[in-house]
């Protein structure tokens, strides 16, 4: 008797996959497919792990120290945060341990322990597991990691800063706190499937030569157009008008702020001199009114004078873009970014 191959897959799976595949693909268009099969069939992309370990000296430990409290913010996501203090610092003994996002109370988006705790931070990664999923965007298991770890504005990191920031993270003392695996919902994991950037060739020393080139790099890893652009309606007038504000910005307990706008237009920052923008970052106040906690003036207020200078020197040289948002208001509906906001109904 000749026995035959069973099929791989039976006519009614392989009907089914059909269906899961093509019909969407026809609702949202074909730009589904390649989200869809790095989420469900191949995975992120991805470069293999190198087998590397950045020297340790005290250079690159207190560099990678002003870089993680300061521009990139690690511990802002990190760590377990004092929302009733101003600028929401790490909790005592909480600094790196992780921290569990949640809608609606349940939980789903986990920041985890980068403390150099073996069993439940990130003592057993390799170093470049962590310069992984810095720049990015992989997590030291393989898995796509969402674009909540701002792996967008780390990608453009030197090769020095991003050694520099593990030989730092290494030395923070060890925290025992065990933590769920991030869980992201299926739309969002299609949504983030195909974000991912392999890093295959040497990233030099940033150029350096102008303050606003210096500003440049050190806003682009603090992801400052990422928060203060409208990313969410392409109908709306300021839609990706990079640092225009509209952006929709959810913090803990429910509650939430739009983005203001930090072009040099009188609506933005077109009133400030270095010095009040030096004064905001340390203090979190505009003259008399405070700044929300979501807005990490806590981390980029360690910067250096120059390095803050240089910052309000590249924003200065952006593009004046009209769009009043004043989150000490009562929101009303705008129609420059389609976000109820304080101010809104003067645009």
């Amino acid at each position: 008797m000749t026995l035959r191959p069973k099929p791989l897959l039976s006519s009614a799976v392989l009907l089914i996959l059909l269906v899961l595949l093509v019909a969407p693909g026809i609702i949202i268009g074909w730009s589904f497919y390649p989200a869809a099969w790095r989420a469900f069939i191949v995975g992120p992309r991805s470069r293999p792990l190198r087998n590397v370990q950045f020297a340790r000296n005290p250079q690159r430990q207190k560099r990678g120290e002003y870089l993680a409290e300061g521009a990139l913010g690690c511990f802002r996501c990190h760590s377990e945060r004092d929302w009733s203090a101003p600028g929401a610092p790490p909790l005592p003994g909480k600094k790196g341990a992780g921290h569990v996002f949640a809608d609606d109370g349940r939980p789903w988006l986990v920041a985890p322990n980068i403390t150099s705790d073996s069993d439940t931070g990130a003592g057993r990664w390799t170093d470049d597991m962590i310069a992984h999923a810095i720049r990015e965007g992989i997590g030291h298991d393989g898995r796509m990691l969402h674009p909540q770890m701002w792996y967008g504005a780390f990608h453009d990191l030197s090769d020095e800063d991003v050694a520099s920031i593990v030989v730092y993270l290494r030395s923070v003392p060890p925290l025992r706190n065990s933590l769920p695996q991030t869980r992201i919902p299926l739309g969002r994991r299609l949504r983030y499937a195909d974000l991912q950037r392999p890093i295959t060739s040497p990233v030099p020393a940033p150029d350096f030569s102008t303050p606003q080139k210096r500003g440049e790099y050190l806003a682009s890893v603090a992801d400052c157009v990422g928060c203060h652009t409208s990313w969410y309606h392409p109908e709306a007038p300021v839609f990706a008008k990079l640092f225009a504000g509209g952006n929709l910005i959810d913090g803990p307990n429910g509650f939430t702020i739009v983005s203001p706008n930090i072009t040099p237009d009188p609506s933005g920052i077109g009133y400030y001199d270095e010095n009040l923008f030096l004064e905001v970052m340390r203090s979190g106040k505009v003259k008399a009114r405070s700044l929300h906690a979501l807005m990490p003036w806590l981390w980029y207020g360690k910067m250096t004078d120059e390095d803050l200078r240089d910052i309000f020197a590249y924003l200065r040289a952006q593009q004046p873009i009209k769009h009043l948002v004043d989150n000490t208001e009562v929101p009303t509906l705008c129609k420059r970014c389609r976000e109820k906001h304080g101010g809104g109904d003067s645009n």
